[in-house]
């Protein structure tokens, strides 16, 4: 006789333990970088509610062609040719543009070589250098801007007034003048 029982009966078999698997993840496709060399933002006037646009010439490029179109430029680089634009054009400190401009608005913080024609207002600011002729209604040059060259301003069409003429000598230092 043996001392422990022999069960040989069958046992039930635990079920089997649901087969759990995480659902396959989905990832969001990459977002496209934009382009360093041109990228189009909002300009001040489009986040205004005005229809616009504002193109970037990114600080470390070098663009040499033309420039032509109904929205606004910011140079922040180096561009060489021809800028006629219906918007406003920024020039960066530390930016240069070597060429000729027609805006609306010009703002110069940077280095312009060459002529702005027709543009109802020029903001020249301390940082900005200016080797040409200004034409515009308004003209504001901060104490510190430098420019070569003769400014017209103050008629209506944009073009400057008839017959005055405000000039300044070589490398003279804008700022209030008597």
């Amino acid at each position: 006789m043996a001392i422990w029982k022999d069960n040989t009966a069958a046992r039930p078999m635990p079920a089997p333990a649901p087969d759990f698997r995480e659902p396959p993840r989905v990832e969001p496709p990459p977002k496209p970088e934009p382009t360093p060399a041109l990228v189009t933002a909002p300009s001040p006037a489009a986040r205004a509610g005005t229809p616009g646009k504002e193109s970037v010439i990114a600080a470390d490029i070098t663009i040499e062609g033309k420039i032509e179109g109904g929205g606004s430029v910011r140079i922040a680089g180096k561009f060489k040719g021809d800028v006629n634009v219906q918007g406003d054009l920024t020039i960066e400190a530390g930016a240069k543009l070597t060429g000729s401009v027609r805006a609306d608005k010009v703002t110069i913080a940077g280095e312009l070589e060459g002529n702005v024609m027709g543009a109802s207002y020029i903001d020249l600011l301390a940082t900005g250098v200016v080797i040409g002729d200004l034409k515009a209604r308004s003209l504001a040059a901060a104490s510190g801007s430098t420019m070569r060259g003769k400014a017209e301003f103050g008629g209506e069409d944009g073009e400057g007034p008839k017959g005055a003429k405000h000039t300044f000598g070589n490398t003279a230092e804008s700022g209030p003048r008597s």
